[in-house]
């Protein structure tokens, strides 16, 4: 009897004690703190584990291809230009675009139509800028027009550059420059300023609010072709294939204080065609000057990578921008007179997708904004003004677009101090095969960067 009571006894002891894994998660309950941490059976503390920032990059990467993968185009010709259109810019619903018929159209985008033809240069319009609201309010106080106004500015070969009020089509102030206008910039720094470059390599800066010349200076060999301003820094680019940061500043009689000048043997843009284009994202420039890839330049040490943008050497690079989240280049096929436009995601520069669409002409100019509802809106310049609309991801038609991925551009990030041989000749000897117009040959050297050459 008493045998079977122990043995009674220690059953009853054995049953009262909870199962081990039941005793395991109310240890880790009680090691769990507020702040997230754990600690294990030894007392050591673990941290929750984060993603990293190359696993969130990776995710949104992903998540922005799916999107493009998916997206949809209207495109709408805008018919209204006798010539090529060298520039266009975009205010609120309003497209304006230049032209070397020597006019500046504005376009109302909702209903596809011309609304003003802003006529008064002798000469070709080579450049657009769209100074931000708060200046536009000042110079309108000036001019006794409504804070409302928006302006424009206009460059031309007849060495002008026109202010524009846009509600009105007229012309408030034209100044004088003396050189024929290949580019200008608005800057938006103090009481702003206005910087133009020339064919002959000059840059001069206006006062915003007198329209008054504050500084000249001698800051290329050749024609500046693009001019881009980022916060108080100025990027300018010739025809020599040069780019040099500028430093503004409103404290001093001169604006513009040179920081850097990177020359050809550094970008290895140079050219016969010498157009430059810049785009500037931080310490990076992104370049296009007619060769196959992108070229980027950290403008602080000079280091140069290229970003391929064709799958061969006979594509052409005609201009890069940038929007929010992505880089754009367009592309122009030599061979086959194929033009796309290809999307990179930024900051990594890793492709998303190529669109085109049959008989799209080729691209020397691009603008683009957001509409209230998030979509994007394009404009495209050359032989033809075209808007793209995106369509909202419940259209169900098929839109004008279309949308492929190549294989061939992804993963093409190389670094490089110089081109290569081969990307070189090979577009040396298809640019020579390019048919001109007799007098398209017959120009001279200093004046190729305006040749906009068309198949």
């Amino acid at each position: 009897m008493f045998i079977f009571h122990d043995s009674e006894k220690v059953t009853e002891q054995h049953v009262a004690r909870p199962p081990a894994l039941k005793i395991a998660r109310e240890e880790r309950r009680e090691n769990e703190r507020s702040d997230g941490s754990q600690t294990d059976g030894r007392g050591e503390t673990h941290l929750p584990v984060s993603p990293s920032v190359e696993e969130q990059e990776d995710a949104e990467f992903r998540s922005r291809k799916q999107t493009w993968e998916k997206a949809k185009f209207r495109l709408r010709t805008l018919e209204g230009h006798s010539d090529i259109i060298t520039c266009a810019a975009a205010v609120d619903n309003l497209v304006i675009s230049g032209s070397r018929d020597t006019t500046v159209k504005v376009w109302h985008v909702p209903t596809a139509t011309e609304q003003r033809n802003l006529g008064g240069h002798s000469g070709g319009v080579t450049c657009l800028s769209a100074p931000p609201p708060e200046y536009c309010r000042r110079l309108a106080r000036a001019f006794d027009l409504s804070d409302r106004e928006r302006f424009v500015l206009s460059g031309s070969t007849d060495c002008c550059v026109r202010i524009w009020a846009l509600s009105l089509g007229l012309c408030v102030k034209s100044i004088y420059t003396f050189n024929a206008v290949s580019s200008l910039c608005f800057i938006p720094e103090g009481e702003g300023f206005i910087v133009t470059g020339s064919d002959a390599g000059k840059l001069q800066v206006w006062s915003w609010s007198s329209q008054e010349n504050s500084q000249s200076v001698n800051a290329h060999l050749d024609a500046v072709t693009t001019l881009q301003s980022q916060g108080p820094l100025l990027f300018s680019g010739s025809a020599e294939g040069c780019v040099c940061v500028w430093e503004v500043s409103d404290d001093g009689p001169e604006p513009l204080h040179r920081l850097h000048i990177w020359g050809p043997e550094v970008t290895r843009c140079s050219g016969d065609d010498g157009r430059l284009i810049l785009s500037p994202r931080g310490d990076r420039v992104f370049l296009s000057c007619r060769k196959a890839s992108i070229r980027i330049l950290n403008w602080r040490t000079g280091m140069m990578t290229r970003l391929t943008n064709h799958s061969s050497t006979a594509g052409v690079t005609d201009c890069v921008n940038q929007i929010p989240g992505l880089l754009i280049g367009s592309c122009f096929d030599i061979t086959n007179g194929e033009s796309t436009i290809n999307l990179f995601s930024l900051p990594q520069c890793k492709y998303l997708v190529s669109l085109t669409s049959s008989d799209l002409p080729r691209i020397l100019c691009f603008a683009a904004w957001l509409t209230a509802s998030g979509d994007h809106r394009w404009v495209t310049g050359g032989r033809d003004l075209i808007v793209w609309e995106q369509l909202p991801g419940s259209f169900k038609k098929r839109g004008d677009v279309t949308v492929r991925r190549d294989s061939r551009l992804e993963d093409c990030l190389l670094e490089s101090d110089r081109d290569s041989d081969d990307e070189q000749s090979e577009v040396d000897d298809d640019e020579d095969s390019i048919p001109q117009d007799a007098s398209e040959t017959e120009e001279t050297p200093s004046s190729s960067w305006l040749r906009c050459v068309l198949q």
